[in-house]
């Protein structure tokens, strides 16, 4: 074990000690030489408005020559609806051309006529791909450079539609050079040791950024009866981008032209992603995440500081007395000692609660794994669907300690009994699995008769099955059987016969409890924010360092809560602590869950229709449950082990 953590820390201080020079895992620059063909792709078409992606060629736009083809996918992209195409846009590594004709469409009819206007109101945006760089666009306003993905499909203005019909790219190239590419490979400052040779004869030259500029240009059909695509255009275009002049009328075709201009830029690779890294607002973002933190810390330093104290006063009082004082301090107190004898009755429902303890374990495993190796920069955005498809196949893999977790909860809970252990391990693969499979199929369908490209096809659907049942049940059952065969932890205390009666309180026990998620929900709604921008505004999410910081404190502040409930709850002779000490910290989803409604309510406030809200309100349902199950299950361990701990470290007869 020893040298397992020793391999874990060199492996840390590897990526720490080249991280200047180490870029993105399985991503290297592509030498173009002068001349190599350059193709662009399409990716599915998004809206902020109304949260529903549908395919490029949805509308009516030029298709390729060779026909239209699917781009290899991976799982992750196809989760999130993306459907990456063939284009027919094709570019010569550093060479310039302008006023290239691409294509006439076919007369507009009624139906396609009504579907440009209906996505040009919904505010679309087409998303091109160079060499994995998405199409950037920049905009100017109150002398602030905004920087956007894409482009819009068109414009309404004076009720009149337009239509971008000329795009003016601009790709930014870099000199190809082998000590870079060293570099690159995470060897750091050995490329200035051992420098290479490069073939100056035939220079060669990497993608580093890629920008769009939409234009509305006023293209008349009967001027490219004869052309065919890459002529050239017959006038010359002038791209004005302040300028609509192509309204989309019913019955005429729209005439499709773009021209390239490559630039020599001094970004190096690594540093090509850092255009779209920007997030705007990235100082207040910063600044609010330290001065979480430190009051967050700060607060639960206080609480567990002050709870220590308490907790060893009294068992120092405890331990003090002889005998016979101990006997008629416990006349004469209530408090914690006093429910010795009911401190470890079963709870209700506690094969419900093992499940969820199970299922929460592998959550937070999960998203641990995930974040940290994202940390390092293997789930980078640059590396598309790769966040989405690692925590799919981390999430099936940890199902070893679900099914062992659960199990073994049961069996302690039953004092050693194995009798319906397989249950538990069978439902314990089905719980959540099975929940979040009735949401997104709900969701699904309402995605399917949109005709949304975020919809999952059918047959990723039984990929998902087979995943689930062939991988994540197995796996869990295996778990469990592991966790059956191992010991099951004893008591420090028995349980008596009858149980005692809880004094009647002066307050709801479970209003404290759900009051509890606040401290937790402290940690993190800032960075909830950014999450949530990432999600729904289309915006790129990248400080994953500052994220496993703030997961990391927010296991620790749920602990704390939770221990804190717990003992309250004691000292009143409260003794039914189980289920208040999984929701004490697992009570933070109900705030998530307001907060997202708040979100919808003022920064979603365009969101259109009601079938992009329930699909909204859908995938916040789903994110809840898993916050709650994670959390909650931080909260109940840690109880488990006070309790466990308090009453088997003091003397009781």
């Amino acid at each position: 074990m020893g040298n397992f953590w020793i391999w874990v820390l060199f492996v840390f201080f590897f990526f720490q000690s080249s991280s200047f020079g180490f870029y993105l895992p399985g991503s290297y620059p592509h030498k173009h030489v002068v001349g190599d063909p350059l193709s662009v792709k399409v990716n599915s078409i998004t809206s902020i408005d109304t949260e529903m992606p549908f395919s490029y060629y949805s509308l009516p736009f030029c298709k390729p020559q060779e026909g239209v083809k699917d781009s290899a996918e991976n799982l992750g992209e196809l989760l999130m609806g993306d459907r990456i195409e063939n284009s027919p846009y094709r570019f010569k590594m550093y060479t310039n051309e302008t006023d290239i004709f691409l294509c006439k469409t076919d007369p507009l009819s009624k139906d396609n006529f009504q579907l440009l206007k209906r996505r040009i109101d919904e505010m679309y945006q087409v998303n091109l791909i160079l060499d994995n760089l998405p199409a950037i666009r920049y905009t100017k306003k109150d002398g602030f450079l905004l920087r956007w993905t894409g482009f819009p499909v068109g414009v309404k203005y004076q009720d009149a539609y337009y239509v971008f019909n000329h795009l003016k790219f601009k790709v930014l190239v870099h000199k190809y050079e082998e000590a870079n590419v060293a570099r690159v490979m995470g060897t750091g400052d050995a490329a200035d040791v051992f420098p290479t040779k490069v073939n100056d004869d035939v220079p060669g030259y990497m993608v580093v950024g890629f920008e769009v500029v939409p234009c509305s240009v006023l293209h008349h059909a009967d001027a490219v009866k004869k052309s065919k695509m890459y002529d050239k255009y017959p006038n010359p275009i002038k791209c004005d981008s302040n300028v609509v002049s192509m309204p989309i009328k019913e019955g005429q075709p729209i005439v499709f032209t773009y021209e390239v201009n490559f630039d020599l830029s001094a970004i190096k690779w690594p540093s090509r992603w850092d255009a779209y890294l920007k997030m705007e607002g990235s100082k207040v973002h910063w600044f609010s995440i330290l001065n979480s933190l430190m009051v967050i810390t700060f607060l639960a330093g206080i609480v567990l500081v002050i709870f220590l104290r308490t907790v060893r006063r009294d068992l120092t009082r405890y331990e003090e007395l002889d005998k016979e004082a101990q006997a008629q301090m416990n006349e004469e107190l209530s408090g914690w000692k006093l429910v010795v004898g009911d401190v470890f009755r079963a709870p209700n429902n506690a094969g419900l609660l093992c499940i969820m303890v199970g299922n929460g374990v592998q959550i937070l495993g999960m998203a641990v794994v995930t974040i940290f190796f994202a940390a390092l920069g293997f789930m980078s955005p640059a590396s598309r669907g790769t966040l989405i498809t690692g925590m799919l196949f981390i999430y099936m893999i940890l199902g070893v300690a679900a099914g062992y977790v659960a199990v073994r909860l049961w069996r302690t809970i039953g004092c050693g009994d194995l009798k319906g252990w397989i249950s538990i391990a069978w439902k314990a693969a089905c719980f959540f699995p099975g929940i979040a499979f009735l949401i997104l199929t709900t969701l699904n369908f309402l995605l399917w008769g949109s005709h949304s490209t975020g919809a999952i096809p059918f047959s990723l659907f039984v990929i998902l099955l087979l995943l689930w049942f062939c991988i994540s049940v197995p796996l869990t059952l295996f778990g469990g059987y592991l966790g059956a065969k191992a010991p099951h932890i004893e008591y420090p205390v028995r349980t008596n016969q009858i149980p005692r009666e809880i004094p009647a309180q002066k307050y709801p026990s479970w209003l404290l409890v759900l009051g509890a998620g606040t401290l937790p929900f402290g940690t993190l709604f800032i960075e909830l924010f950014f999450i949530m921008s990432s999600i729904w505004m289309g915006r790129v999410y990248y400080v994953f360092g500052f994220l496993l910081i703030v997961l990391v404190l927010l296991v620790v502040v749920c602990a704390e809560v939770s221990l804190v409930l717990t003992y309250m709850h004691l000292c009143v002779e409260d003794w039914k602590w189980w289920w208040k000490s999984f929701f004490a910290s697992g009570s933070v989803a109900i705030y998530i869950f307001l907060y997202s409604i708040n979100y919808l309510v003022f920064d979603l406030r365009n969101l259109s229709g009601p079938v992009s809200a329930t699909l909204y309100l859908g995938y916040s349902l789903f994110m809840v449950l898993a916050i709650m199950l994670a959390t909650g299950t931080v909260g109940f361990l840690s109880s488990f082990w006070f309790v466990h701990y308090l009453f088997s470290s003091v003397k009781l007869d």
